[in-house]
């Protein structure tokens, strides 16, 4: 039966399905290939329905017109869906952080026009996996992750060579990406690694490492791609795009193919070479790193370690054995593995440390030998397949002494051979990686829907039942929700009666720990989302996670600290306690006798060139809000997110800070115990006057727009 769906995540670089550019950039590599080939995989299972893999929609005329493409299939049953985050044009991953809660939007979206949502989200690198910490806490699915490169690593790495900290941390973004690593791990169900040492010791790096959610899954190759010489042949122009460069083009080869990074290590290879007058006789070097026109075109780190492998070739005097070139096609990559050991050569991978090692399970498939780092996942490759040696990639001397023990016996070099290409076949086949990840899926599925199940049992589901909302209850707390018992009594039970697609949310001027402890006390159930600070903050329940983008939305031209003190020393205006502010609300006791109007404090404001809502409510509060923010524009915001309309809200309230979310095309109640300043609203449209107060009037304005399946009877119809 096909009843998987899963939502894949991979944000950077540049995805397609065909022609991959792989070492175009830092951003377009292994991960690229990975996630595009699992997709694949997953998709010819018989057990899976469908799998998306969400990536950015790139409009940039540098750039193939196919990034651009809001759709494209993989294959059977999975498909590539671009999705507009940021502006039009390419980035790089570290300039992406500001415009991932934008995705996050996109993606819901996106979700709610599907026929059902999706049973796992399996997010690749830091940047996924903060887009997919958000839909996992907002749609209550399970997350898995692959970090594929960690933060921590590479910072350390960075630091060990000279680099100063201030900079790196600029370059690259370190501290969002540990952030967003550290904060995925807390929240993943599973985290899926390459091998035992990536799961131990880098990730245990991290505060939030939890070994008993990792799984060591090790990813797989596409056999149909890579294969001995004899069983595919090499085209002319692959060895054209080597021997160009070579005096003696028969001589066997050592191949190399990766970006040009400095964790890669290509410039001591190259030392390694050029200061061994035996490897220089017995075998030439070629360098496939990545794609150029021009080296001076490159990003700053890419171009440095070009020109220092270029001066490094100089520097030995290589030239007719060396050979570096400028463009490759993907489809050339299983054939220079093919020439490689046609030639009798070998593979190197001398990183200073190798996550996994993808391109030496490519290499062993193809009858390659391999000689590789001893950091990271490379010693369990070479333990399933025997098929190389590892080396220190710190010491060029034993690279050298590596490589030449590969080549310099032929028995060995055909035992590594034909052992490289059998272990493949036992231990790293995408069929076999897929039966491991369903496994694992299973298991994280299976407690997921206890949890469900168990929080169920407790209350009505909160956070999770937002992607089946239909129609949504607001109700502001004091004086609306509470103040008549009976009434609320009666209410309750009809939102316990509710189906799934009746979503009950309050809007109040407390603050949430405020809000959760009043409605504890009251015995309500805890709402699906809670606006509070007068709709400074949102949050989503059982598990109280806040909404990150409303945040960041109302941040816009937000300068507190001026903003108070402007307003402090203002006569009949007095600060509230501590406890009553916070980054976005600052909240003042107004004495209606002596306070500024509301017109003169918008003066004042406009004066200093400041920008914020004010809300004045029963007569003697004055809350003080960015512009974008207030219970309305929450309301609205939500509307947004999850793809509903204003009617489909029924909001009530009894107060001058209930005003803005009453009033437009939600569906209104005001209470009978309301204040004074909400009378301006009678016989406005879809603004309903209940003649009863608190839980019974909002009982009663359910009634008056059929709102409710099955509404309680409001104590004036029981009475009668």
């Amino acid at each position: 039966m096909r009843d998987l769906y899963v939502l894949m995540l991979s944000v950077h670089g540049l995805m397609r399905g065909h022609d991959l550019e792989l070492g175009r950039d830092a951003d377009t590599g292994g991960q690229t290939l990975y996630v595009i080939e699992l997709a694949r995989a997953l998709g010819r299972h018989p057990r899976v329905e469908q799998v998306d893999v969400v990536t950015r929609l790139v409009d940039d005329a540098t750039v193939s017109p196919d990034y651009a493409v809001p759709g494209e299939a993989l294959g059977e049953r999975a498909r590539l869906v671009r999705l507009p985050c940021g502006p039009r044009r390419y980035l790089r991953k570290e300039s992406l952080w500001n415009h991932l809660d934008q995705l996050v939007d996109r993606t819901l979206s996106y979700l709610r026009q599907q026929p059902r949502l999706p049973d796992v989200i399996h997010s690749h690198y830091a940047d996924a996996g903060y887009v997919g910490v958000h839909l996992s806490q907002l749609l209550g699915i399970p997350l898995v992750h692959t970090g594929h490169s960690l933060g921590r690593c590479k910072r350390q790495r960075l630091l060990d060579h000279g680099r100063k900290a201030q900079t790196i941390d600029r370059q690259f973004n370190f501290g969002r990406r540990i952030a967003a690593e550290e904060e995925v791990l807390e929240h993943a169900a599973l985290v899926v690694t390459s091998t035992a040492q990536e799961s131990s010791e880098q990730y245990g790096l991290y505060e939030n490492h939890h070994p008993a959610r990792m799984a060591v899954i090790p990813p797989g190759t596409d056999t149909s791609r890579f294969a001995p010489p004899g069983r595919e042949p090499i085209p002319s122009h692959v060895p054209a795009l080597v021997d160009r460069f070579f005096t003696q083009s028969k001589k066997p080869l050592i191949l190399a193919i990766c970006r040009p990074e400095m964790r890669k290590n290509l410039q001591r290879l190259v030392a390694a070479y050029g200061e061994s007058p035996e490897l220089r006789t017995r075998a030439n070097l070629a360098i496939v790193a990545g794609n150029r026109d021009d080296i001076r075109n490159l990003d700053e780190a890419q171009a440095d370690v070009l020109k220092d492998l270029l001066l490094d070739v100089d520097r030995y005097d290589l030239w007719g054995s060396v050979a570096l070139p400028k463009q490759h096609q993907s489809d050339d990559i299983p054939a220079l593995y093919r020439l490689a050991a046609q030639r009798r050569g070998v593979f190197v991978n001398p990183a200073l440390t190798e996550p996994f090692g993808l391109t030496l399970i490519e290499a062993a498939a193809s009858g390659l030998p391999v000689v590789a780092t001893r950091d990271g996942g490379p010693p369990d490759i070479i333990a399933h397949c025997e098929n190389g040696v590892l080396v220190d990639p710190l010491d060029s001397a034993d690279i050298a002494r590596g490589l030449l023990e590969v080549m310099s016996d032929v028995r060995t070099w055909q035992r590594y051979a034909r052992r490289g290409i059998s272990g493949v076949a036992r231990h790293y086949t995408w069929d076999a990686h897929v039966e491991k990840y369903l496994k694992a899926i299973d298991r994280v599925i299976r407690r997921s829907r206890k949890q469900v199940r168990r929080e169920r049992a407790v209350h009505r589901p909160a956070a999770r039942l937002m992607p089946y909302v239909r129609r949504m209850l607001v109700s502001d707390i004091d004086n609306t929700l509470l103040g008549d018992r009976a009434g609320l009594d009666a209410l309750i039970r009809v939102l316990r009666t509710q189906p799934r697609g009746f979503g009950f949310g309050v809007a109040t001027g407390r603050h949430l720990p405020s809000a959760i402890e009043v409605l504890r006390q009251s015995r309500v159930p805890l709402p699906d989302v809670l606006i509070t600070a007068v709709g400074s903050e949102i949050h989503y329940g059982p598990e109280i996670r806040p909404d990150s983008g409303w945040r960041r939305h109302i941040q816009h031209l937000w300068r507190r600290d001026a903003v108070a003190s402007l307003f402090t020393g203002l006569p009949g205006l007095t600060l509230q306690s501590d406890d009553q502010q916070s980054d976005f609300k600052l909240s003042f006791n107004a004495d209606p006798d002596t306070a500024p109007t509301l017109r003169e404090l918008k003066a004042l404001l406009r004066q200093a060139g400041l920008h914020a809502n004010l809300i004045h409510s029963h007569d003697v509060f004055l809350d003080v809000l960015p512009v974008r923010a207030s219970k309305g524009q929450a309301i609205r915001y939500l509307a947004y997110k999850w793809g509903l309309p204003l009617r489909a809200f029924l909001v009530a309230g009894d107060s001058g800070n209930d005003l803005e979310m009453l009033v437009g095309d939600t569906q209104a109640v005001v209470v009978s115990n309301h204040s004074p300043e909400l009378e301006k609203l009678r016989g406005l449209e879809q603004i309903y006057f209940a003649e009863t107060p608190s839980a019974s009037g909002i009982l009663e304005g359910m009634a008056h727009y059929g709102f409710a399946c099955n509404p309680a009877p409001t104590l004036q119809q029981e009475a009668a």
